[in-house]
């Protein structure tokens, strides 16, 4: 029979329960054709397999788009055997029985925003050891939009103006999450592969790049992102993002600044290139 150790007043409780912003990957519903959907997303997989298999997803519901209409248990099962893990849905027709029979999770619209799988090749919209943000599956290159950045790039710069930035003297390692809230981040050394960097305002990294940099992740359109050596996963600024195998050769293993351009797609330049 098993026996359990007495409690002594010092063994720690049996869990924990915290907050914490989370990195999901956003699939936004905008058709009721669920074959359609369907080829749109397994070729988002055949384009970046490293970024999206085995991640959490957020199914977001366009408007007009009701969960009767797609079929949400049958795409949850076809999701789920492509390889990537859906966790919860959101938006107006939403059935709340639907969801919760197929075991996911139910976000409001103002719930933290996920990573967001854009259905076009090329620029995609998608957030320290305790923040985590998602791409989606709609036209354009979007992200990450954690659900503040609905104020606006204007009050997200004044959010950040006067704050001194968050300095990492240290590189940051694989696993590794390291957020800037309402300020610029500087990272004195390489970020690894699987290691995340993320801020409200820019991203200045002084070193090898082979993780991920999220800039603007409250959705300030004016940040950037500054490597000494670009070879990341993924880039990202106020929710347009773009992942390695899509860079073009001349960038890759550079200085590199990553900034949003007046139609606010994402550029990727050698430092010294005139904008």
């Amino acid at each position: 029979m098993a026996t359990t150790p007495e409690d002594d007043g010092c063994s720690s409780p049996p869990l924990e329960l915290k907050g914490r912003m989370a990195t999901l990957t956003v699939v936004r519903v905008q058709t009721t054709d669920l074959d359609a959907l369907v080829s749109a997303l397994e070729q988002k997989l055949q384009e970046a397999p490293n970024l999206l298999k085995g991640a959490p997803m957020l199914i977001e519901l366009a408007d007009g788009v009701a969960e009767r209409d797609i079929g949400l248990q049958r795409l949850v099962v076809l999701m789920r055997e492509m390889g990537v893990v859906p966790v919860a849905v959101r938006g107006a027709g939403v059935d709340e029985g639907v969801a919760r029979a197929v075991g996911l999770g139910i976000l409001g619209a103002e719930a933290e925003s996920p990573r967001r799988v854009s259905q076009a090749p090329g620029n995609q919209r998608e957030p320290s050891h305790d923040k985590q943000a998602v791409p989606s599956a709609a036209d354009g290159h979007r992200a990450a939009e954690p659900s503040a950045a609905g104020s606006g790039s204007e009050e997200a710069d004044h959010n950040r103006r006067g704050l001194a930035p968050r300095v990492i003297d240290h590189p940051v390692r694989s696993g590794q999450q390291v957020y800037a809230r309402g300020r610029d981040i500087i990272v004195l050394g390489a970020v690894g592969t699987g290691a995340e960097i993320l801020a409200d305002g820019d991203v200045h990294i002084y070193g090898a790049l082979r993780g991920r940099a999220l800039a603007g992740v409250q959705g300030d359109t004016q940040a950037r992102i500054f490597c000494t050596s670009l070879d990341a996963e993924l880039v990202s600024v106020a929710g347009n993002y773009q992942v390695s195998e899509r860079f073009e050769a001349d960038v890759r293993g550079k200085p590199a600044q990553i900034s949003l351009d007046e139609s606010d797609s994402l550029r990727i330049e050698p430092f010294g290139k005139s904008i």
